[in-house]
């Protein structure tokens, strides 16, 4: 399987999650893992942006010949839906009523707070959107009088 290692044990991934782990550089697992005791600042859990999941649908929703189980890397995810690179590399967005379970197979990106590569992404896009929103304002009709209210 794989050699990937969390907190120097050796970590079992399946097939398809290799494959992905070798995409992705193959990041030492070692402190990507969950931790659920402790010292309330120092846990960290749940499902993050590049997690590999494997994600049980209602088999009521789905065409008879359908595999129920959908396997891969979250690349998304809004209130009614959650985007995922299969493990065929078919791009998925799969609505959060179908799916009945979700199973984290592993991380590959450090918590949200502490993945300085993430918050500069989020910084320089707010950044961005701030430019695209002034720019917006110059351009739109009745410039100047946005501020009038009657």
């Amino acid at each position: 399987m794989s050699d990937a290692t969390r907190g120097g044990k050796e970590i079992d991934l399946p097939p398809w999650a290799t494959s992905f782990l070798e995409d992705y550089g193959s990041p030492s697992l070692d402190e990507l893992g969950d931790v659920f005791h402790g010292p309330l600042l120092d846990r960290k859990y749940g499902l993050r942006k590049d997690d590999l999941v494997e994600m049980l649908l209602d088999r009521r929703m789905l065409p008879d010949d359908r595999d129920p189980v959908i396997r891969g890397m979250m690349v998304g995810g809004r209130s009614s839906s959650i985007d995922v690179l299969d493990e065929n590399g078919e791009f998925r967005s799969i609505s959060r009523d179908a799916i009945v379970e979700v199973r984290l197979v592993t991380h590959l990106r450090k918590t949200y707070i502490e993945d300085e590569e993430l918050l500069k992404f989020e910084k320089d896009d707010m950044k961005r959107r701030s430019e695209v929103h002034e720019m917006a304002e110059k351009t739109s009709e009745g410039h100047g009088n946005n501020l009038s209210w009657g």
